[in-house]
């Protein structure tokens, strides 16, 4: 009786294992930057309801946190960067799937606040008093930003004069400006169109930051994962193309 038992529990526990295993491999975990929030939101719950079941479990925030907590052992099965330099730094650490990794979207940089007929073009903002941007250290939006402002020669003024307030993201720097909590802020054409007070009071000239791209790839692990790479194909999809243009992006060259 006591064998009969011991069997049957071992069944149990080796069946719950499996469903365990089972459900683990079907969920989709994707590490994408604050400024897809928004059109990441509508694209995973379109997914869903186009018979593809997996649940999402999605980490937003700024490409390069997200690409070091990957690195650190996060699961992740998709990635996404608002920009090149951190994809490579997953290739180099060996982290994705580079036959996956294409150009999603694209973006411009632009620089919002409340009405101001005074501040229209780059220059314009050193008569300001706080500029908010994301950290450049970890937010690309913040990078551009800082090519932006080296190139037209008044980072520094703006940098010693301690004017630039840093956010943790892209959405959080938006969200200063929309408040009022500063004069303005950079931020990607994509998120002033969440603004609800602050306007675009000028769109930076291209020709001073790097383009503004978003690649994308699946992990090593997502390759591996058949819901994963069903997203995938979704996302760069025309479906996916149809939805980031709705939220701002432009189609990747």
């Amino acid at each position: 009786m006591k064998t009969i038992r011991t069997f049957l529990v071992l069944i149990a526990a080796s069946l719950l294992l499996a469903l365990s295993s089972t459900q683990a491999a079907e969920v989709i975990r994707i590490s994408v930057p604050a400024s897809m929030t928004d059109a990441m939101k509508e694209l995973a719950a379109q997914f869903g309801a186009s018979g593809q079941h997996a649940p999402i479990v999605a980490n937003y925030g700024p490409s390069g946190t997200l690409a070091k907590q990957i690195v650190e052992g996060a699961p992740a099965d998709l990635f996404i960067s608002a920009n090149q330099k951190w994809m490579d730094y997953l290739r180099d650490e060996k982290q994705i799937d580079p036959a996956t990794e294409k150009i999603l979207a694209a973006n411009t940089l632009v620089f919002v606040g409340m009405k101001n007929p005074a501040v229209t073009q780059l220059v314009d903002i050193t008569g300001l008093k706080q500029v908010a941007i994301g950290s450049p250290k970890s937010v690309p939006a913040g990078e551009y930003a800082v090519q932006a402002m080296e190139k037209a020669g008044i980072y520094q003024q703006l940098d010693e004069g301690k004017k630039l307030v840093m956010a943790k993201d892209v959405r959080q720097a938006l969200t200063y400006a929309d408040r009022g909590e500063t004069d303005g802020a950079f931020v990607y054409k994509s998120d002033a169109l969440m603004a609800t007070q602050a306007v675009i009071l000028f769109e930076v000239d291209q020709e001073l930051y790097t383009p503004v791209t978003y690649p994308i790839v699946l992990t090593v692990a997502g390759a591996q994962n058949s819901e994963a790479k069903a997203f995938y194909d979704f996302l760069v999809g025309p479906e996916g193309r149809k939805v980031f243009g709705k939220f701002g992006f432009s189609a990747a060259k």
